[in-house]
């Protein structure tokens, strides 16, 4: 096999060496090893013998490693790397693309829609995609759809015509002629009995980088968790999803015998909805971060130092609905956490809609619609006049399309939009940002308890004063934030070991 030119490297080919010979997880997903021998591409940590040198080629995304001619090594499974969270957050105009492409944007329009989307001309986008990726923005659509494909098809039983349809083909004869021209091979072939469907669940591995501290963040989900909507246990997460008529639940966990990847279990979805699903909990959970880049950044403030030695896997937890993360965020001005979560509870009581029987241990609600809320007495519930009223503005906004939780979007647009709104100010828009978003760089400056925390000598800074030390935190000032609110939050309440790395909150709502 004679590879067409690599794609450009974040990492240098030494380095890459190094973390493929020692198969080091932290780089699990910022490269690919491709090897001319067999037509294979495997991740960093693949447990298969070593190949030589000689035989090695490296690539910066499996678009490019396939895109090559290469294919995906069965042992290691490319499908569970995850993403490289440096190419696919922020406000870069790859990232703002990228974050439209996972969301499936080219399955419903083509590449000219997506340019114009991110400001680009249609070349120029081509271009950018090919210099920093290795590959076009269809290959790595299609990339992104066929591994998925080969995820649900290793460790599912759905039928092939429902993995079609949850990996974005329209039809079986494309998906079936997509499968064989990559893979070289039948998508029945690729079957395996291991996976399982028992009693309508769906299970599903979500791959990560490590280190990862999930005791820490079921701690942060824990103290914001709304009765009936979520039920979060010692070693697990789990909600309702879906709609009243036909609702569904998932449940997220870590297994002890899974290294780098939590356990997703789902009851109810329909095929279409599993890359949507998907896409919210990795984002909610934040499985795509890169902590040696984000730690590289941040440990240059000696204030942070510490606190990056003490917690290295700290992640930002994120929100499972936007809408949910704003009427939390607005409830939450200017109190505390467990008071904003009261507020929440009387709401979703008062106006969460009730399934039948709970499908699953303490999952009896959903949480209200914008039109249910647009038109609501809020007041009932115990809030003031002028929030209630920021609530119902808020649910009419979305529901008008004045504001939104387009991914794509700048940081700066995004938060002028919803500073747009009444009652909406630069804390509760940043909050918005940092949660529903997972705005890497979200930073609420006017948060009491960061202009407590950052000084050590009692003092308290000014909202202006805190924006200019953190400067350069940039882009990773969410990380910042999460590190000071957990030391400011204390021991946490759940009391699962977190991953230790394999190598060297008190705010409302």
């Amino acid at each position: 096999m004679q590879p067409t030119d690599t794609a450009p490297l974040s990492l240098s080919p030494s380095l890459c060496e190094q973390a493929r010979l020692s198969r080091d997880p932290r780089f699990d997903g910022l490269f690919f090893t491709a090897v001319l021998s067999t037509g294979i591409y495997c991740r960093p940590v693949c447990p298969a013998p070593v190949p030589r040198p000689e035989n090695v080629r490296y690539y910066g995304s499996a678009a490019a490693a396939e895109s090559a001619g290469f294919r995906p090594c069965l042992r290691c499974r490319p499908e569970l790397s995850p993403g490289d969270g440096s190419w696919r957050r922020g406000d870069t105009v790859l990232a703002r693309a990228l974050k439209l492409v996972e969301s499936g944007f080219l399955s419903e329009h083509d590449i000219g829609a997506l340019a114009t989307r991110v400001n680009l001309g249609e070349r120029q986008l081509r271009r950018l995609f090919h210099e920093r990726l290795g590959a076009s923005p269809l290959r790595v659509h299609q990339t992104r759809c066929l591994l998925f494909a080969k995820q649900l098809l290793t460790e599912t039983t759905l039928p092939v015509t429902d993995v079609a349809l949850a990996s974005g083909f329209g039809s079986l004869r494309r998906f079936n002629a997509a499968f064989r021209d990559a893979y070289r091979m039948p998508p029945g072939q690729l079957r395996r009995q291991h996976g399982r469907v028992e009693g309508g669940t769906l299970t599903l591995r979500l791959g990560y980088r490590p280190p990862y501290d999930f005791a820490a963040m079921l701690d942060f989900l824990q103290a914001r968790a709304i009765p009936g909507v979520e039920h979060i246990e010692a070693d697990s997460y789990a909600r309702l999803i879906g709609c009243a008529d036909t609702p569904g639940w998932l449940r997220v966990s870590a297994p002890a015998d899974t290294r780098q990847a939590l356990r997703l279990e789902i009851h109810g979805a329909a095929p279409a909805q599993l890359p949507d699903i998907i896409a919210r909990l990795r984002r909610m959970f934040d499985l795509d971060a890169d902590p040696a880049a984000i730690h590289h950044t941040l440990a240059a403030d000696p204030r942070l130092q510490p606190l990056l030695q003490q917690r290295p896997g700290l992640r930002q937890p994120g929100g499972w609905d936007g809408f949910e993360v704003a009427v939390r965020a607005v409830l939450g001005q200017q109190i505390s956490v467990a008071a904003a979560r009261t507020l929440a509870t009387r709401l979703v009581e008062r106006y969460g809609p009730t399934v039948g029987a709970a499908p699953e241990k303490g999952l009896e609600r959903l949480f209200p619609t914008p039109d249910t809320l647009a038109s609501a007495d809020l007041t009932s519930i115990g809030l003031p006049r002028t929030r209630a009223a920021t609530l119902q503005g808020v649910a009419q906004a979305l529901l008008d399309g004045r504001v939104d939780f387009r991914h794509d979007r700048t940081l700066d647009d995004f938060v002028a939009r919803w500073q747009a709104l009444p009652g909406i100010g630069p804390w509760t828009a940043q909050y918005i940002a940092l949660r529903a978003l997972g705005h890497p760089d979200a930073f609420p400056a006017e948060d009491l308890v960061l202009q407590k925390a950052l000084p050590t000598d009692g003092s308290r800074l000014s909202a202006r004063a805190l924006l200019e030390q953190a400067q350069g935190w940039r882009p990773w000032r969410a990380y910042a934030v999460m590190h000071l609110w957990k030391q400011a939050a204390g021991a946490p309440r759940s009391h699962i070991p977190s991953e230790t790395p394999p190598t060297p909150s008190l705010s409302a709502a």
